[in-house]
């Protein structure tokens, strides 16, 4: 697991950017956004995908009776509306900025094909990221689907922990330095807040977890989830 989740360490806005590239910085941009503004929204044309520079933005898409899913919370780094890419014409989700003052560089899809075409390292991350994405999203729709709450929380750790986690060689236990807020956690694995906090408290209580605003840290014990 660690060999596939390992590429999320990588900051795709420095590797990607087109203004890296001669023959592309003319053309570059960067968007600023305040929070709640939506970058796009579905059935809008599919024609770029977006690097973060900085701030969060939310990926997600509505079922039929009004209910917003989250799918994913993207931030610094990161690369989104990629199935512009595959081919895709409309935008089957929505994006929206989730912090002040987010910045993000658009790029054309023709670009993306002119990058890939020149660097195959370009091409290779590319894809890469996007199977990466898809499994993530497969994996967080079946603990939707299949998992009581807080089955959903420890697995939700547990993959943040792949992402984000290491040893603490002092102790063996798994020390997460995350860039998601309590809100944030709570939209992804389709719980309330406040449902998030009992049972963060609860899992504290019983010795599995003990946490702060910036960091998780998971006893050793709790990794027998999966």
């Amino acid at each position: 697991m660690n060999s596939i989740w390992c590429f999320e360490d990588v900051n795709l806005f420095k590797l990607l950017c087109p203004h890296k590239y001669k023959n592309f910085k003319k053309n570059h941009q960067i968007n600023h956004y305040n929070k709640r503004d939506f970058i796009y929204f579905e059935e809008d044309h599919s024609n770029k995908v977006y690097l973060i520079e900085k701030g969060k933005v939310k990926i997600g898409y509505y079922t039929e009776d009004g209910q917003e899913i989250t799918k994913a919370i993207l931030s610094t780094g990161e690369l989104f509306g990629e199935k512009a890419i595959l081919g895709e014409d409309k935008r089957n989700e929505f994006a929206q900025s989730i912090e002040n003052d987010t910045t993000l560089c658009p790029v054309g899809v023709d670009t993306m094909y002119g990058l890939m075409r020149d660097n195959k390292t370009f091409s290779f991350r590319v894809y890469k990221l996007i199977g990466l994405r898809f499994k993530k999203v497969e994996r967080r729709l079946q603990l939707l689907l299949f998992k009581d709450a807080r089955t959903r929380l420890l697995e939700f750790l547990e993959e943040l922990c792949d992402e984000f986690g290491y040893d603490c060689k002092g102790t063996g236990n798994r020390i997460i330095k995350h860039p998601y807020t309590q809100k944030d956690m709570a939209s992804l694995i389709g719980i309330s807040r406040p449902t998030l906090n009992i049972l963060m408290n609860e899992l504290k209580e019983e010795h599995l977890i003990d946490f702060n605003r910036k960091e998780i840290r998971m006893y050793k014990k709790i990794t027998s989830v999966r």
